[in-house]
């Protein structure tokens, strides 16, 4: 298992597949890097070195008490990317990961960075506020603390058998599917996913996508019942000087899995449009 310890000597763990010019992907929340494995894969198989981390306290990366939020999460995928010596990387981010790579082009800029994706993420600001008044109203994300708090391995079987794949609007998704983002869930530490729902839901990262100066690509289904559509991905898009953004046609918000074949392809022609 390959691992790479940060400044605060937290162990992150990742996993390098394939050769060729280097992608970096985000997970989002509460899964791990295993929640990427079909798009790794397809990529990999397809010409590239593809990484993909556990962010601290979940998966296989340590269980820190601290750094649950996303100037840390940006440092610990800065270290990825330094102790691997990447450069002209396209980072592509899910959910809470599009959060992670935005922060990290905020923090850090893009010398290293040739292209961005966010699939599904969470950018701008999910959280209403006065200056965000088209976000979700805070009840909705102390409904989640609540769940974890009372019975976070059912929380996150009620998520997967609802919103997050679509289930409850018609979407076929197997047992089998579900039943791993359970188990990817429980990896996590409870503390660490708990902390982490303030961290995607009330971090403002329009200033980080006002640093976007690489081609950018926005995925987004227009039925994502967890970071809605307008929220999300349009409102993104809007912020990012020429990003290209994609709707998926009555896609959920797993989109990793309900449409991996579509997401592969997407991501594979996105990437052969980078010249050197």
């Amino acid at each position: 298992m390959s691992f790479v310890t940060t400044s605060d000597g937290t162990n992150i763990y990742f996993k390098d597949w394939g050769t060729g010019r280097p992608v970096v992907l985000s997970h989002g929340w509460p899964l791990n890097a295993d929640s990427w494995e079909a798009q790794q894969l397809f990529l990999a198989q397809n010409g590239y070195r593809v990484i993909a981390h556990d962010r601290r306290g979940h998966g296989r990366s340590d269980q820190t008490w601290t750094g649950n939020e996303m100037d840390t999460y940006a440092a610990d995928l800065a270290a990825v990317i330094e102790h691997l010596d990447l450069r002209d990387v396209t980072l592509i981010g899910f959910s809470t990961g599009g959060g992670e790579i935005s922060r990290y082009i905020g923090n850090y800029g893009t010398a290293r960075v040739a292209q961005a994706v966010l699939v599904s993420s969470v950018p701008p600001l999910m959280l209403k506020t006065e200056d965000n008044p088209g976000g979700l109203p805070i009840e909705v994300f102390d409904g989640i603390r609540e769940g974890s708090l009372k019975d976070r391995g059912q929380l996150y079987q009620d998520f997967a058998a609802g919103p997050f794949f679509g289930a409850n609007h018609g979407i076929e998704v197997s047992q089998a599917a579900k039943d791993a983002f359970w188990q990817q869930g429980l990896t996590g530490g409870h503390h660490n996913t708990y902390e982490s729902i303030a961290a995607f839901s009330a971090t403002d990262f329009r200033g980080d996508l006002a640093k976007f100066d690489v081609p950018t690509l926005v995925i987004h289904g227009d039925d994502d019942q967890v970071v809605p559509f307008e929220v999300g991905g349009k409102a993104s898009a809007a912020l990012v000087k020429g990003a290209e953004l994609k709707v998926y046609a009555g896609a959920p918000h797993g989109i990793t899995e309900t449409h991996k074949v579509q997401l592969g392809e997407d991501l594979l022609a996105f990437l052969n449009t980078y010249a050197a």
